[in-house]
């Protein structure tokens, strides 16, 4: 408890001196010239922006080819696998495989488990338990699905 403790302080004060530093930015902040966008790093954020579970792009593809056979979804099928294309997921296994999933787009254990469900019983090779870890044997039948996907949903 005091460890965790420790480490909020830590976050808290991390926060307050860059909340700080952004509140007093006045406009000789503003004059500073920046870096072109070419060299700027990609924040945390936007690497964090999909997940696809070891899915390749093309692999990516197929899972959302395979939700937008659904009138009611209408992603854009870019290969990643963001928040728009997980509440889809989620909304697929809750509406067709009978999972009680929040559909908030965020992949958590209890989304996981639903996947598991899927493809355990869906016939994608999925032999391991529904225990909401994304590991190799998830991945491994989430690839088969989303390349067989890929194969029959997208043109």
């Amino acid at each position: 408890m005091r460890a965790l403790t420790k480490a909020l302080v830590s976050v808290t004060t991390a926060v307050g001196i860059a909340a700080g530093g952004l509140a007093t930015a006045g406009t000789a902040m503003a004059a500073t010239p920046t870096a072109p966008r070419s060299a700027v790093a990609a924040s945390p954020a936007a690497v964090a922006a999909y997940n696809n579970l070891g899915l390749t792009k093309y692999q990516a593809y197929g899972v959302q080819c395979f939700l937008n056979t659904s009138v009611l979804v209408d992603l854009e099928v870019d290969g990643y696998l963001g928040k728009e294309s997980w509440k889809a997921i989620q909304n697929f296994l809750n509406n067709h495989w009978d999972q009680n999933l929040v559909v908030d787009g965020i992949v958590g254990p209890a989304t996981i488990r639903g996947l598991q469900y899927f493809l355990k019983n869906g016939g994608w090779g999925y032999t391991g338990a529904l225990d909401g870890i994304a590991g190799s044997g998830t991945r491994a039948a989430f690839a088969r699905f989303g390349q067989s996907s890929l194969e029959q949903f997208c043109e």
